[in-house]
């Protein structure tokens, strides 16, 4: 993979991640690179994109974890039915 793709995915990535220091960082990175606007926009468009699926997903998800039908750490990484010490996933 290139390095201008590499950059462009970098910025969607950090959309979707919320990742504003890591999104100034990468357009700025892309921009000395010559990667265009309308391409920077395109892959910030993108990241949004993702984001929005994601969130519907969660919604959609933590909605499911209210029915109660939903076994205790199923939702966790660690793929097991009691969950892990502290806090799932931390």
């Amino acid at each position: 993979m290139d390095e201008r793709t590499k950059e462009l995915i970098a910025i969607g990535a950090s959309v979707g991640a919320h990742c504003q220091p890591c999104l100034t960082y990468h357009v700025e990175k892309a921009r000395e690179m010559g990667i265009d606007d309308a391409d920077i926009r395109v892959a910030i468009e993108t990241g949004h994109m993702v984001e929005k699926g994601a969130m519907s997903a969660m919604r959609k998800f933590s909605a499911s974890v209210m029915d109660s039908s939903l076994p205790i750490g199923s939702a966790c990484s660690n793929n097991t039915a009691t969950p892990p010490p502290k806090a799932c996933c931390g």
